[in-house]
């Protein structure tokens, strides 16, 4: 599936243009290309490490999306006592670690600060998120802004 047609089948089931749900979409996406590489197939199993509280936990319906591993099919778990950017992609016995690199995460933590000092969570801080969204999913490159290790 196309980064953007998954993008926007994610905002549809997240209900608006999220930056984390935006950040699972492209780690998903990147995900398969790893296994398509070593001639694996698109059927992947994924340990969430996002857990289950918004903000971070938003990135569990792009990965979903993505790599159609959902929640129904038991194809995706979520470790509910974390809440980092990351997640385990499991294939054909191979397992990949993809983090977003500290960088990234430490900046998208200090927008999103800035926009609850800002707008508390007003319908402008809505606004706000999306426009960042918008703005990340044209500048941060999936091929780029991810640590991935082999395991």
């Amino acid at each position: 599936m196309c980064e953007w047609r998954a993008v926007r089948l994610t905002n549809k089931i997240h209900g608006h243009i999220g930056i984390y749900s935006l950040i699972g979409v492209k780690m998903g996406i990147r995900a398969l290309e790893e296994f398509r590489a070593l001639g694996l197939s698109d059927h992947v199993r994924i340990v969430s490490h996002a857990g289950l509280v918004p903000p971070v936990s938003c990135l569990n319906d792009g990965l979903q999306i993505s790599t159609g591993a959902t929640l129904g099919h038991g194809a995706i778990s979520v470790a509910p006592d974390l809440a980092e950017p990351a997640a385990e992609f499991t294939c054909a016995g191979k397992t990949l670690t993809i983090t977003l690199k500290p960088e990234i995460a430490a900046q998208i933590r200090d927008d999103i600060a800035r926009g609850v000092a800002l707008y508390g969570h007003s319908p402008k801080y809505w606004k706000y998120v999306e426009h960042l969204a918008k703005r990340y999913r044209f500048t941060l490159n999936r091929k780029e802004i991810f640590d991935i290790t082999a395991k």
